[in-house]
């Protein structure tokens, strides 16, 4: 087991894990940390973490050093200046009819790096755009595509149960959701009830999948037969949180059967 620190580099942005080395590092502390995409600004969100070190993919990179006022400073106009890259490059985009658009700019910490992230609906050959913003920040340019479900996260709104977006006020990382979650809770394949604003599955289909898939374990499947009271009958529907059945008998009609009633 390890110690280790979680990180966020944007503000519900997704949390990665770090050495803290002998750094004494609490909540909401600024650091600057390694990265695959050279030195980042960050905030710590998770501090004194113990994991495994299976569960960890990749080469744990370090935290660096609690920022100072002239990090946080340089931090300062590292966004300002992405904001008027960002300018830059929709102009650029929207001047070529390059069918893209642009989500955002951001300098790593170093400014070795400007990356842009951007949203299309196929692949984009972005090598021209790549080389002239190349040519004006004298910097290397990433252009990165990110999915509807990011684009969501960035502008928020609010979902059909009235609360802000989940991935906007606190879900960290979009794990995939499938259609067989919707499937297992019992939910009417319907896009209008199980999709989000991002035109994707709603993320709190997963909140419950384990609940679920734990009650279900034991319990039979629509059209088993069974024997109840009323004589044996045809499984119809489940209700899973509450373990009964809707069976179907012969001669009889619908009745609601306790799964321990009928096992």
């Amino acid at each position: 087991m390890i110690n280790v620190v979680g990180v966020t580099l944007k503000p519900h942005g997704q949390i990665y894990y770090f050495d803290p080395g002998k750094l004494n590092l609490k909540e909401n502390i600024t650091v600057i940390v390694e990265t695959e995409h050279g030195l980042q600004f960050g905030t710590v969100v998770n501090s004194n973490i113990i994991i495994n070190p299976e569960k960890i993919n990749s080469e744990l990179k370090k935290v660096i050093r609690i920022a100072s006022k002239r990090d946080y400073t340089k931090h300062k106009k590292n966004i300002k200046d992405s904001l008027l890259a960002l300018k830059t490059c929709r102009h650029i985009v929207e001047r070529d009819d390059i069918k893209m658009h642009v989500i955002d700019a951001s300098y790593t910490f170093d400014r070795d790096k400007l990356i842009f992230r951007f949203l299309a609906d196929n692949r984009i050959d972005f090598r021209d755009l790549a080389r002239e913003l190349a040519s004006i920040y004298k910097v290397r340019i990433e252009l990165r595509q990110i999915g509807i479900r990011d684009k969501a996260r960035e502008v928020g709104g609010y979902g059909p149960c009235g609360q802000k977006l989940c991935c906007a006020r606190f879900l960290q990382d979009l794990n995939a959701v499938s259609i067989n979650m919707a499937k297992t809770q019992n939910i009417a394949l319907n896009p209008s009830k199980i999709n989000g604003v991002c035109g994707r599955l709603m993320c709190c289909l997963k909140y419950e999948e384990e609940t679920y898939e734990e009650n279900r374990k034991n319990m039979k499947k629509i059209g088993d037969k069974i024997s109840t009271e009323y004589g044996e009958g045809t499984i119809t529907s489940l209700d899973i949180l509450n373990q009964k059945y809707k069976v179907n008998i012969p001669n009889y009609g619908i009745v609601e059967v306790d799964k321990n009633e009928s096992d």
